[in-house]
């Protein structure tokens, strides 16, 4: 037969008593268990010990001056730092009220005077094997924490650092991710033949995983696009090689990489700058606005093709038009519209199209107001991105 499992031994416990007697004993059994022991004769002054030191238990006793052992308690559960220390309260054998008061205030146990040997050590090894779980979860949600604060550096740096300056053009995005990482992306760089690439996009999902299918979607896009627009003849439309990024970026994903179900809506467009044309293809993304220089919608550049990445084999279709002197595309993702207030109202179209109405050549920075008013702090429920593609009126 195996005995009695030992007790975890080497932490620092604070015992709080004011009867000199009553600290003695106490200390001494502890420290026949291999624990490190310091007492307070109060509860004003364990509150000062645990403001400059650490322990990893407190024994308190109710029955005290200058601050008794509930309302100790009571501000040491609502201290942010120490909530997390363990309390065993030391009460009277038949005192049920008081054990109950105290539990309901948030001590994890309690000891009955006089002291038993084998039920405090039982107590005190309970108490302590909590305390040493809740440390190591901390020491792995701040461990994943860095993890993910370096994911988002990382995902950061696939955004583009600069927007294209190109005269005539003024080109504006923002970026807002709901949570460490994220599955929104927007992309603008320069292909050949002096034309240049567009691209917003909303992995499925959120977190880790969409961040890192992002990371892909917005690797193939570049790549390929690059790869398809040096290969075309500059006499040759752009639709051709914007099609062939699109379609091989889809058969890739939904080939590769069926089994993990992801898939992104995304509008991946391609401007001349010279005639202000703009190609496209809409995988079943929110449609791109077209409003005019006052800030009134002309059309919306609605979805030619199914989300990207469901399965090898989709159709998908390039689209044009050409932005006259003044107008612009207001791009975006749906965590624009599902943005919520406290109430749980969405945001909605409506103010997105005041905002452009309102503030057309500075719709964007309309947008991110109107949005930190409506939400009044509450968390984010998605990841927002916008992007703003507007041609300058003639002189």
């Amino acid at each position: 037969m195996t005995g009695p499992v030992a007790p975890p031994s080497g932490s620092t416990i604070l015992v709080v008593d004011d009867n000199e007697m009553n600290r003695d004993i106490l200390s001494r059994r502890l420290r026949k268990d291999g624990h490190r022991v310091e007492v307070a004769e109060h509860g004003l002054r364990a509150l000062e010990m645990m403001a400059s030191s650490s322990y990893d238990l407190v024994m308190l006793d109710i029955m005290m001056p200058e601050l008794n052992g509930y309302q100790t308690l009571e501000r040491l559960k609502a201290d942010p730092v120490l909530q997390h220390v363990p309390v065993i309260m030391i009460t009277a054998v038949d005192d049920e009220q008081s054990i109950v008061r105290c539990i309901e205030l948030g001590a994890e146990d309690h000891m009955p005077k006089p002291f038993n040997r084998a039920l405090l050590r039982a107590r005190v090894s309970s108490s302590l094997a909590k305390k040493r779980l809740h440390d190591r979860e901390q020491i792995y949600a701040a461990s994943l924490a860095r993890e993910l604060d370096i994911g988002r550096q990382i995902q950061q740096g696939f955004l583009p650092e600069h927007l294209p300056e190109i005269d005539g053009w003024n080109f504006s995005a923002w970026f807002q991710p709901a949570r460490q990482v994220a599955g929104d992306f927007y992309d603008v760089f320069p292909l050949p033949g002096n034309k240049i690439a567009i691209v917003i996009a909303d992995v499925c999902d959120k977190g880790v995983g969409a961040a890192l299918f992002m990371a892909i979607f917005r690797s193939l896009f570049r790549a390929l696009g690059e790869l398809r627009f040096t290969a075309a003849s500059p006499a040759d439309a752009p639709s051709a090689a914007l099609l062939d990024v699109v379609t091989a970026t889809n058969d890739y994903i939904g080939g590769t990489h069926a089994s993990a179900n992801m898939f992104a809506t995304m509008f991946f467009g391609v401007l001349e700058p010279e005639s202000g044309r703009l190609w496209f293809v809409n995988g079943g993304h929110e449609a791109p606005i077209v409003l005019t220089s006052e800030g009134r919608e002309r059309t919306r550049l609605e979805p030619t093709g199914p989300a990207v990445g469901m399965m090898p084999d989709m159709l998908f279709r390039v689209a044009d038009l050409v932005l006259a002197p003044g107008e612009q595309v207001l791009l975006y993702t749906d965590g624009v519209l599902d943005a919520r207030a406290p109430s749980g109202e969405q945001f909605g179209e409506t103010r997105m199209l005041d905002c452009a109405r309102s503030t057309p050549r500075d719709v964007l920075d309309c947008i991110r107001q109107s949005l930190a008013e409506f939400s009044m702090g509450e968390p984010a429920f998605d990841d927002v991105t916008m992007m703003s593609i507007r041609r300058a009126e003639q002189r």
